[in-house]
């Protein structure tokens, strides 16, 4: 039996799209195969988080279910036939219970019986109208790399069953987000439309970049002098590197902005920036270093732990 997407998620019924997003991400890092290899407990449990996710993600299929019209796999409910209580409440019904009570004499007419136990038995083995029905959506997962996110790319996802699919994964796509493949999901019935293919995107993080929203923050090497000098040096991208120009005397921690580099724009959002933090290093030992800064005295001295010496 497939389990219950909000159970499998952690989430109540009322949960917003931020919540189910959250507990996505949450559960994902956790469980994603990448993380436990050749743990089939893992990969299970992370193929129903995906596929909960990829439900409870797309408004049109979470209403539907919330409504009772699919199940969890996404296909359609079977129809609920009336019970016995829905039938005594019909003109019907009430006309027997009635008769039942002692509000009419003759109790019940053989002719009703006929009536009522005939039309049970021919309902039940009259054969439904079988109409063009849709095909389920069928939910996969998928992980990309951080820079194909980024900037967008085409990759093959290889199918339960063998056959694969070409996954086109748009510039600036986020972790979690849900891709839909109209037409690519299971068959229909009785010459019915095939239902589509949700793929849910998890991005693999990088080892240099990471994102905020549209921004990409990165921490840059620079060494002793090119922080003391300044002058240009090149910066790696996600479109590939640039050249920067580094203010002479730029402390470690110097935060610096290339307009434009971080995540591509979309529709009315623009391209993010990139932010690169500075991060002195001494590099490989000097000896010449070494002699110059055993006899240099600066001119003015600086104790730049002095703030914590009077703020312990």
């Amino acid at each position: 039996m497939v389990p219950n997407p909000y159970e499998t998620l952690g989430v109540a019924r009322d949960a917003s799209a931020d919540d189910i997003r959250r507990a996505y991400r949450k559960l994902a890092k956790i469980h994603h195969p990448d993380l436990n290899p050749g743990n089939a407990a893992a990969e299970a449990k992370f193929k129903d988080i995906a596929a909960a996710h990829a439900l409870l993600s797309d408004p049109e299929q979470r209403g539907r279910f919330d409504r009772g019209e699919i199940d969890a796999e996404g296909h359609e409910a079977a129809p609920r036939r009336p019970g016995y209580r829905e039938y005594a409440e019909t003109a019907t019904g009430q006309r027997y219970s009635a008769g039942s009570a002692g509000g009419e004499t003759g109790g019940w007419d053989p002719e009703d019986l006929e009536s009522i136990f005939g039309s049970m038995f021919t309902e039940a083995n009259r054969p439904r109208n079988q109409g063009p029905a849709r095909g389920a959506d069928a939910r996969y997962s998928l992980t990309t790399s951080f820079l194909d996110a980024v900037n967008g790319a085409t990759t093959r996802l290889t199918l339960p069953d063998g056959s694969t699919l070409d996954v086109k994964i748009p510039p600036a796509t986020d972790d979690g987000h849900i891709l839909r493949l109209r037409g690519k999901g299971n068959p229909g019935r009785n010459g019915g439309p095939a239902g589509d293919a949700l793929i849910a995107i998890t991005v693999a993080p990088h080892q240099y970049f990471t994102r905020d929203g549209q921004d990409i923050r990165l921490d840059l090497p620079i060494t002793l002098q090119e922080a003391v000098l300044g002058g240009p040096i090149e910066v790696p991208t996600p479109g590939g590197a640039v050249r920067m120009r580094v203010p002479p005397h730029s402390d470690n921690g110097t935060i610096l902005r290339l307009r434009g580099r971080g995540v591509p724009g979309r529709g009315t959002t623009p391209a993010g920036d990139l932010y690169a933090t500075l991060r002195v290093t001494i590099g490989t030992p000097d000896e010449a270093l070494e002699t110059f800064l055993r006899s240099w005295k600066p001119a003015t001295a600086a104790n730049p732990r002095q703030a914590m010496e009077t703020n312990p």
